[in-house]
């Protein structure tokens, strides 16, 4: 988990990079024309820059947790386009959104830098074995299926929805048995997508004709397709559903189908986790956590306590 000095690290302003990159867990959003999302949320959707971060002070205590020699710690995140997932800011080059606003705060607790690094969604918790990166930040669920290769420690409550066209006849999906016949378009390596896989059977259970999973690496197709008649409903995060109906014409959301916690992501059997839960806990004291709900409209997300890989939600 130790990390040396790096050269260049993220310490809390801007992030650079040189291009707008894929995916992310399906925050993002498309216009009634299918317009990349990472364009419109540039152009036409004010992404919110208040900085609730950097007044945040190390605590002592909870840096005391990390392995001794701990300076700096490499996170992956993945792009998706709009907020509260990570996005850019309109000079195309500074990354911000909810996640990365979690994973700044924590680091100043710990009194500790990052190196923020950019990953496909599906890229990231195959690299925290491999010891390429030390923590994923881009709204993982904790699932039990992961938990049995991932340590998780939990800073918001997120989880599955659905969102469609405003014309459409469907008004909500309360089984998965409301969507036989249908085509669902969903985000590639997600919950979502292992979801609808595994549950394919109760159409055929139920005598009903088989819907059908379209899978996208980029947020922006997933949106396109649905605005283009390719798809019928889009399953995604709760957040990020609600986010570009907000925000984009012609969609609706219909309604949450699962909670599911939501949290930094650590190899299995990581040291790190400790620290990382005594700094969310710290957030959660101090008001900044409160702040970065806000900031990003997610309030309808917040927890009570942060946990270490805490069993999957039941509902």
């Amino acid at each position: 988990m130790r990390k040396p000095a790096y050269r260049h690290f993220i310490s809390f302003v801007g992030i650079t990079s040189a291009a707008l990159l894929l995916t992310a867990c399906g925050s993002g959003s498309g216009d009634a024309g299918g317009t990349d999302a990472s364009g419109v949320a540039a152009r036409s959707v004010k992404v919110p820059t208040t900085d609730v971060v950097s007044a945040e002070k190390k605590d002592e205590a909870a840096a005391k947790l990390l392995p001794a020699g701990t300076t700096g710690l490499t996170v992956a995140v993945s792009v998706g386009g709009t907020p509260p997932g990570t996005t850019y800011l309109a000079d195309g080059t500074t990354l911000t959104g909810q996640d990365v606003d979690f994973a700044k705060a924590v680091a100043r607790v710990l009194g500790i830098e990052l190196k923020l690094e950019q990953a496909s969604f599906e890229a990231i918790l195959p690299a925290l074995d491999s010891g390429k990166y030390d923590v994923g930040a881009s709204n993982f669920g904790v699932t039990d299926e992961r938990r049995r290769t991932i340590d998780f420690v939990t800073y918001i409550n997120d989880g599955q929805g659905f969102a469609t066209r405003k014309d459409s006849k469907l008004s909500k999906i309360t089984e998965l048995t409301e969507l036989c016949g249908l085509t669902v378009a969903t985000a590639a390596g997600t919950t979502f997508e292992a979801t609808l896989e595994e549950n394919k059977h109760v159409c055929a259970d139920a005598g009903k004709k088989a819907y059908q999973v379209q899978t996208y690496g980029e947020t922006s197709a997933i949106w396109s397709s649905l605005q283009q008649g390719r798809s019928d409903v889009v399953m995604s995060t709760i957040n990020g559903l609600r986010y570009a109906v907000a925000h984009q014409q012609g969609l609706k959301f219909l309604n949450e189908f699962h909670r599911l916690d939501v949290g930094f992501a650590f190899k299995k059997g990581t040291a790190l986790a400790p620290a990382f839960r005594a700094a969310v806990n710290k957030l959660l004291a101090d008001g900044t956590y409160d702040r970065i709900l806000k900031k990003w409209d997610t309030t309808g997300s917040a927890i009570d306590r942060s946990r270490i890989s805490p069993p999957e939600l039941k509902n």
